[in-house]
């Protein structure tokens, strides 16, 4: 099917749910998904195997409660036939229209949004434009940041659509090392982090390298930062601290974190050599949660024993009768 063709489907989509303008993206997009599975004649658990996520997350889809990433739309597009309208729509839905950020990040946020390109380092805590939902959500549980809790998510997660979309804006990332030893959440958000960022290194236009901790000679700035450019050509230093955001457009200041930034790297390892780093935390990390369920559901069986113990001992003991003596 021609890109044309495609175009046209994703346009018919929508003027079915014009109706409705107020209905939120995702849930447009929850509904013709639904209506491709049933069209193919396939249950969720069906289409949950196929976009290898559990059935609650294709319920979580369907209904717009959740936005899929670009592999499981791909993944669905493929196993429900829908020659690639599915993935057009993906890319082409304003997924976050009425997100908010703090007043602070604004400004950030906008920058992401036109950015032909960003360059970022990051240390102890992975960058936003890479995280998951549920890393994301573990960051401000840690923090006390219970309010507004999904919309925070929200916000964060709307600014990586536009890098994961085909011809999206370059991105560069350099990792320190502390960044994948950094436990946050639990074992199992930080596999699933790992995985994200293997995914999206295989993105053509996101580079990932990591600065081995074990490594001597690596200049490795303080704080994270980032390095912006916008359509015109103009450059931007972005860098944080607590609960504020500061940006530098000086040629000497640019200059100066541009050549640290060059030189970190080109010390830190290759795409390849950081890819197969990332897989041993990853791995690391499900043998981790792996223990933890073990060990999770020995202790509900021993639970489960003692109550048995109680109940056998609370039980009422019915004497029992004597033969009578021949």
């Amino acid at each position: 099917m021609t890109n044309t063709t495609r175009t046209s489907r994703v346009k018919r989509l929508r003027n079915v749910e014009g109706s409705k303008p107020s209905r939120p993206a995702p849930e447009v997009f929850g509904r013709i998904l639904a209506h491709y599975r049933e069209r193919a004649d396939k249950k969720q658990e069906e289409l949950a195997a196929a976009m290898s996520v559990s059935r609650s997350h294709v319920s979580r889809f369907e209904s717009g409660n959740r936005v899929p990433d670009r592999r499981h739309v791909e993944d669905a597009d493929r196993f429900l036939g829908a020659d690639g309208t599915l993935v057009k729509l993906w890319e082409e839905t304003d997924w976050y229209a009425e997100v908010h950020h703090p007043d602070w990040f604004e400004r950030r946020a906008r920058m992401d949004a036109e950015a032909t390109s960003v360059y970022e380092y990051a240390t102890q805590t992975l960058p936003g434009l890479l995280q998951t939902e549920d890393y994301i959500r573990a960051i401000h549980t840690l923090h006390g940041d219970h309010e507004d809790l999904e919309v925070r998510v929200a916000a964060r997660v709307s600014r990586q659509v536009r890098f994961t979309t085909r011809h999206g804006p370059a991105l560069v990332v350099v990792l320190d090392e502390s960044c994948l030893r950094t436990a946050i959440g639990s074992p199992a958000v930080m596999r699933d982090q790992c995985r994200r960022l293997l995914e999206s290194g295989h993105l053509s236009n996101v580079f990932i390298h990591v600065a081995p901790a074990g490594q001597y000679g690596i200049a490795r700035p303080v704080l994270p930062m980032s390095l912006i450019t916008l359509p015109d050509g103009h450059r931007w230093l972005y860098s944080e601290s607590f609960n504020s955001a500061h940006f530098n457009d000086d040629p000497k200041v640019l200059a100066q974190h541009g050549l640290a930034y060059d030189a970190l790297r080109a010390d830190a390892l290759s795409v390849r050599e950081s890819a197969a780093l990332i897989r041993d935390a990853m791995e690391r990390y499900d043998q981790d949660d792996q223990v933890r369920r073990n060990r999770s559901h020995l202790g509900e069986e021993q639970l489960q024993q003692r109550q048995r113990r109680k109940l056998r001992g609370n039980r009422v003991r019915v004497p029992r009768q004597r033969r009578p003596r021949a």
